[in-house]
């Protein structure tokens, strides 16, 4: 069975996993108070073009997610989303376990727009009774989105001007951020997301390793107490060294952006197949997603060759998929896919 279910259903790039194994003897302290742990996050500032950003390794995007956001608001505050948001759709609720409401906007591709929030924010203070509302506190993002689609950098200034307006910070999550800054479509560099991003994460777990994700800070906002709140939460890890040392082998000699590379390359192979053999792109994705309609009959025999996601059932006649292509795609596999169709 070939495989395009996601991009974290193999184990790790093997230089990280040559990065454990080296260490795997070496007597380090915990919690991310030792030496491997802060040469990746020196490697990370210098990715991102900054030596003052606040870095924290955590372990997964949920967890991640809840706690950027729960840390960042007031008790009174709620969170915007696209209402297609990984956090509104795929996290089973977490963030409102946290007490904090998520508040949805509509989505154009995945994205959420400026003209909208703001549009949504006069709307919010222009009510007389908002005093008995949740208060919109905070702006989510992701990049790429759930639809693989990318922000431009016009659209994510935009959303920086409303969010600096109404003094929101503005969070994106980047699960997937490899693969949209490599994106030949793509004119935001990492240096725009410092910029106009307040925080954001580096996601490893769906770029090459086992687990781990990097929380970034970036105008040295850091809620205080972070790191006790995280242990609060139960996401402290005794062995920090373990999410380090990935993300020291990430960002040595550029493995990071290069596996997101074969993952570009891969997709757009395979987009461009589906468009020559007559499928129907749902939507017109840059990245290492890729969502094509079926019919019944063609859904059930590709599913005999491949595993991918069934996203949504448009019509009796008409099915969104998913196939996903990684730093993991082997090129036989997508030759083989490919020949296939």
């Amino acid at each position: 069975m070939l495989s395009f279910l996601s991009d974290y259903t193999e184990g790790a790039h093997p230089e990280v996993l040559k990065k454990l194994n080296e260490l795997n003897m070496v007597s380090l302290p915990g919690y991310g108070e030792d030496e491997c742990c802060r040469e990746a996050k020196n490697k990370i500032r210098r990715f991102c073009g900054r030596d003052d950003l606040q870095v924290q390794f955590l372990t997964g995007g949920t967890q991640t997610n809840l706690l950027a956001i729960s840390t960042m608001l007031k008790r009174y505050e709620a969170v915007v989303a696209a209402d297609t948001g990984h956090i509104n759709v795929h996290e089973a609720g977490a963030i409102e376990f946290s007490g904090h409401k998520v508040l949805t906007l509509p989505s154009k591709d995945g994205r959420v727009s400026g003209e909208d929030l703001e549009e949504y924010m006069e709307r919010f203070y222009g009510d007389d009774t908002h005093e008995h509302m949740c208060f919109p506190g905070m702006v989510y993002i992701s990049h790429p989105t759930e639809l693989g689609t990318l922000y431009s950098k016009a659209q994510l200034t935009k959303l920086a001007e409303v969010c600096r307006k109404y003094e929101m910070p503005l969070y994106m999550d980047g699960a997937r951020l490899g693969y949209g800054l490599v994106s030949s479509e793509s004119d935001l560099t990492i240096e725009d997301i410092v910029e106009l991003c307040d925080l954001f994460y580096i996601g490893g777990t769906k770029v090459g390793t086992l687990c781990g994700e990097a929380l970034i800070f970036t105008k040295n906002n850091m809620p205080r107490g972070f790191s006790t709140m995280t242990k609060q939460q139960g996401a402290m890890l005794a062995k920090g060294r373990l999410v380090g040392m990935q993300f020291d082998a990430l960002f040595t000699d550029d493995l990071y952006l290069k596996i997101s590379r074969h993952a570009i390359k891969c997709a757009m192979e395979l987009k461009q197949a589906f468009v020559e053999k007559g499928y129907t792109l749902y939507i017109d994705s840059p990245t290492n997603q890729q969502f094509v309609i079926l019919s019944p009959e063609q859904l059930e025999r590709l599913s005999k060759i491949a595993a991918f996601s069934v996203w949504e059932k448009i019509d009796s006649q008409h099915i969104a998929v998913r196939f996903v292509t990684s730093w993991a795609t082997r090129e036989e596999d997508l030759k083989e896919l490919i020949s296939r169709l």
